[in-house]
């Protein structure tokens, strides 16, 4: 399992039974209330921005536990220009982080002769490569989070190696067709993770 990092939601599950999805701290209290519940079901906690399952420490009081995951806005973090990362020359209220770039001798002279210098260049290059990529590359994590997640919780299930099949194929008929003998939660989630988008509220 990955340890918890900052993420909008989270989505908790005992046995094929969805929990609860939400914050962090949401998710804490319902997997703490459910374990003391009893049940015998393995509970997982999933990070619905990466499909991946996660660790939570649930002991002790409902205060303590919101003390653990305390709220916060997801908004908030970043993983761009943190306290932690240096600044260079630039304008920082625009966010400009200095970090190192190995080229070869060719690739630096090419820079060097358009118009703005090589940082002006580097970042229109980068720019242009977001914008014509940023569509399949938004596919491929939607169909990334959703493996991760099906992988944990129906590997075994019927149809999972064509349901795969059907994922990376970029075939929603054809996947939810093949996972629809799945328990309705795990169907209704894979769904949502493959397919809802990375801003939709699971």
């Amino acid at each position: 399992m990955t340890k918890t990092r900052p993420s909008a939601s989270y989505t908790s599950f005992q046995g094929y039974r969805r929990l609860a999805s939400g914050p962090l701290h949401v998710i804490a209290l319902a997997v703490k209330i459910a374990a003391e519940g009893g049940g015998g079901k393995p509970i997982l906690i999933f990070d619905d921005s990466t499909g991946r399952s996660i660790d939570l420490d649930t002991r002790g009081t409902d205060d303590e536990v919101l003390a653990r995951y305390p709220a916060t806005s997801a908004d908030s973090v970043t993983g761009l220009g943190s306290d932690e990362t240096p600044r260079g020359r630039g304008r920082p209220k625009l966010g400009v982080v200095a970090r190192e770039v190995t080229l070869l001798p060719r690739h630096w002279e090419w820079l060097a002769a358009q118009p703005g210098g090589p940082s002006v260049a580097l970042r229109k290059l980068v720019e242009e490569a977001r914008h014509r990529n940023g569509e399949r590359d938004q596919i491929r994590a939607l169909q990334e989070r959703a493996y991760h997640f099906m992988s944990a919780m129906a590997g075994d299930m019927p149809g999972f190696e064509e349901a795969s099949r059907a994922l990376f194929a970029n075939d929603p008929a054809k996947f939810a067709s093949l996972i629809a003998q799945w328990p309705s939660d795990v169907c209704d989630h894979a769904m949502r993770m493959a397919f809802g988008g990375m801003g939709t509220s699971l």
